[in-house]
């Protein structure tokens, strides 16, 4: 597996609080939530492939990928 990048991110406080709010209700970190978060509008965006850089049982896409659809 290749290593993890590493990033210091600074975020508002309200938005920090909603990111965490939504992790616990998808019983993720607040770490794998982002990453979620970032892999869908990349998704959307046409950025990244649909099932690109996914690692299966870290949390990160989640179960419950395209519920909203």
């Amino acid at each position: 597996m290749t290593e993890r990048k590493r990033l210091l991110l600074r975020l508002d406080p309200d938005v920090y609080e909603a990111i965490a709010r939504w992790a616990a209700d998808d019983l993720r970190s607040v770490n794998a939530q982002i990453e979620y978060a970032l892999r869908r509008a990349l998704s959307a965006a046409g950025r990244i492939g649909h099932s690109a850089g996914r690692r299966s049982g870290d949390g990160a896409t989640g179960d419950n990928e395209g519920e909203d659809a």
